[in-house]
């Protein structure tokens, strides 16, 4: 007989989960509720997921507890608050957009919200936890509630849509399993921190085999944070969703991506590891480059926005790169900053929306905002503001991003990647600059009614991202301060 092992509950360190039950059991209270009574209206699910990630936010906030905890699965560090700080924030700005005065077709199913947070609460796995069994198991919890949640727009380029972020994902499943397969053959091990330690004790020995595996976690990381060539479903999909699940789609999975392609780069990024420096060197450029270029043929403003969310992480994945202390405080300013000014962007987008979209080649074509000034000069200056922001042009908030983000390759000696950055921001100020074009200087020949979903709450929104987005020179520093102190601790 195997002798009863007796577990201490408090060496369990319990608090390192409660974020993610917080999240799971607000699914699962929606769901129960939708059960007693099918009449209730959207705004009591809405009001609950913001309600539940509230408490969410305030768990984190409270948490003060040993890094370790649940077996040693879980790894709540600097990193990990800081990152679920980001998708906890965002995920609250973008529920709140839901309350429009249109009802969309999916925001009617309370499922929805359910599936809403089940996704958030497997992001949080994905960034507290350095075992690949667990950000494998909150990577595909997030990946099937956010398939579904884009199958259910009920249009047909949705379902398209959905089918293709799904096939795509089954394939970046198969190579994580098969990446974290060979480390565990190579170490015997799936926690990176152990992995780290037996490949550089070991001179990483088998070396063809660990690059094997590393091209393997790549590929299932680029799918994630669309790098190239894994990106070809980003603009299908953001246009098959609607404007909000597409900023999302542009903001949270990628933070959540960022944090354990830091976790699994620093063991071969700290070591100098050439051959996978030169293969992360290359996906960055050409994630910053590739879709710069192709976001120049664009006509329609949401697609634009989709290869400009590429081309940004491939910005945010160069601090990756540069490995330094440094460049992981530029890696989550540069986000969250992006995370303020792309959501105002899609949602102007999302509130522009309206059933005259049929005229128009697309729901959001440059044709649409022509001549806006004249309409609605409030609505042009405000997504002028976001677009300004996001050309990186001074004083607006992304620029702060990307100048911290240079310093700190210029300072790590990167000179060259320093230089492709500059020409990438350049490149980016033009597709960014062409709807300011049309919205200020071209002549309507239609008649679009604009801002027709907008509330009081969703324009609070707005409001705020617009705040933060001029105002942010005066932020930088503090906020500075605040990422290089969860940085620092978490010893990155």
């Amino acid at each position: 007989m195997i002798p009863a092992v007796s577990i201490d509950f408090a060496s369990l360190n319990f608090g390192t989960i409660v974020p993610m039950l917080v999240a799971i059991v607000g699914a699962l209270v929606i769901l129960c509720i939708d059960l007693v009574n099918k009449k209730l209206d959207k705004s009591l699910y809405v009001m609950l997921t913001v309600l539940f990630l509230i408490v969410d936010f305030g768990t984190l906030m409270g948490y003060s507890g040993e890094v370790r905890g649940m077996f040693d699965l879980m790894v709540v560090d600097g990193i990990s608050i800081l990152s679920q700080c980001v998708i906890v924030i965002a995920s609250i700005m973008f529920a709140l957009l839901y309350m429009t005065k249109q009802r969309f077709h999916e925001t009617q199913y309370p499922e929805y919200f359910a599936l809403y947070l089940f996704m958030i609460a497997g992001f949080q796995f994905m960034v507290s936890s350095d075992s690949l069994i667990l950000i494998f198991v909150g990577l595909e919890t997030a990946s099937m509630a956010l398939y579904t949640m884009i199958a259910m727009h009920n249009r047909n380029n949705a379902i398209e849509a959905a089918i293709k972020y799904f096939t795509m994902g089954a394939l970046a499943a198969g190579f994580f399993a098969f990446g974290s397969l060979i480390f565990y053959a190579l170490t015997g091990t799936v926690e990176l921190g152990k992995i780290s330690e037996v490949l550089v004790a070991s001179n990483f020995e088998n070396y063809p085999l660990i690059l094997v595996g590393v091209v393997f976690i790549l590929g299932a990381l680029a799918f994630k944070l669309s790098l190239v060539p894994f990106h070809t479903w980003v603009p299908d999909v953001y246009e098959g969703s609607t404007a909000v699940l597409a900023g999302f789609m542009s903001i949270v999975p990628k933070m959540a991506g960022f944090v354990v392609a830091l976790r699994f780069f620093e063991i071969f990024v700290a070591a100098n590891n050439a051959w996978v420096t030169a293969i992360l060197y290359g996906a960055v450029v050409l994630t910053m480059t590739v879709p710069n270029l192709i976001a120049l043929l664009q006509t329609d403003i949401n697609r634009m926005l989709a290869y400009s969310s590429i081309s940004n992480a491939g910005f945010a994945m160069s601090a990756v790169l540069i490995g330094t202390t440094q460049a992981t405080s530029a890696l989550f300013l540069y986000w969250i900053l992006f995370l303020v000014t792309n959501l105002g962007g899609f949602a102007m987008l999302w509130l522009n929306r309206n059933k005259d979209y049929h005229t128009f080649k697309s729901d959001h074509s440059l044709e649409k905002y022509a001549g806006l000034v004249k309409t609605s000069p409030f609505t042009a200056s405000i997504m002028g503001l976001f677009l300004l922001s996001l050309a990186g042009i001074p004083p607006f908030a992304l620029f702060w991003g990307k100048m911290y983000l240079l310093g700190a390759a210029v300072n790590s000696g990167m000179f060259v990647l320093a230089i492709i950055i500059a020409i990438n921001s350049a490149i980016a100020a033009f597709y960014y600059l062409r709807p300011i074009v049309y919205m200020f200087l071209k002549d309507a020949d239609h008649e679009v009614k604009y801002m027709v979903n907008a509330t009081t709450i969703s324009k609070s929104v707005v409001g705020f991202c617009a705040i933060v987005t001029i105002i942010s020179i005066f932020m930088i520093e503090p906020l500075l301060s605040i990422i290089s102190y969860f940085v620092q601790i978490s010893g990155f």
